[in-house]
């Protein structure tokens, strides 16, 4: 107890991430990691501020808390960060319509969104929806764009599922990357910007946090 109070010494927040850290995914759902659903509670009983972060982007916000609340977590949509919410802000601020290859069930994120005349693409975890004509139908939109925008909700190689290792969404976005000869701009871990509007909404600084 002493040594776990020393090393939160001078902390204020705590940055937690979901996939692999709280649970592990399968087709069922899902199971909590061992001892995980213990230690959100005693965090919570701290005097630590705390955010959950995710790139989990197949679910919508409410599908996630929905399944962390059935696994015994204590946890709201309020205080989970992730891509999709981010991504929605930054297209309309830039007033990109974006071509979406994403997951359906992530789609409802993007409901408020123009998606007409698209003059961008957005790529996430989109699974099998990763198919050829899928993938070639948002290379042909950057293709045809004088300033093609590639926007990606994370970068990640691979993740864990019960069953084994999965291919995430860098692999297919860096596909998208050398056939248009572009940088997709990835919001999501490991952006820093990301990290920086979850510390943003618990009203810490970087200093002051752990993860």
């Amino acid at each position: 107890m002493a040594a776990w109070a020393e090393r939160l010494a001078g902390v204020r927040g705590v940055l937690l991430d979901i996939s692999g850290v709280l649970y592990d995914c399968d087709a069922g759902g899902g199971s909590a990691i061992a001892g995980s659903v213990e230690a959100v509670a005693r965090l919570k009983q701290s005097h630590l501020k705390m955010r959950f972060c995710t790139n989990d982007s197949q679910k919508s916000r409410g599908e996630l808390v929905g399944l962390l609340q059935q696994l015994g977590f204590d946890i709201s949509e309020d205080e989970v960060t992730s891509p999709a919410p981010a991504t929605c802000r930054i297209l309309k601020e830039r007033g990109l319509r974006p071509h979406l290859l994403i997951h359906e069930r992530v789609r409802s994120e993007f409901d408020e969104i123009d998606t007409s005349n698209p003059n961008c693409v957005v790529i996430a975890d989109a699974a099998e929806s990763f198919s050829y004509q899928n993938m070639n139908k948002a290379f042909q939109v950057l293709m045809e764009l004088e300033n093609p925008v590639l926007i990606s909700l994370g970068k990640g190689r691979y993740y864990k599922e019960t069953s084994g290792l999965v291919l995430d969404v860098g692999a297919y976005m860096k596909a998208l990357e050398y056939a248009c000869g572009i940088k997709a701009e990835v919001v999501g871990k490991p952006s820093p910007e990301f990290f920086q509007a979850a510390l943003q909404a618990i009203g810490v600084e970087a200093h002051q946090a752990h993860g």
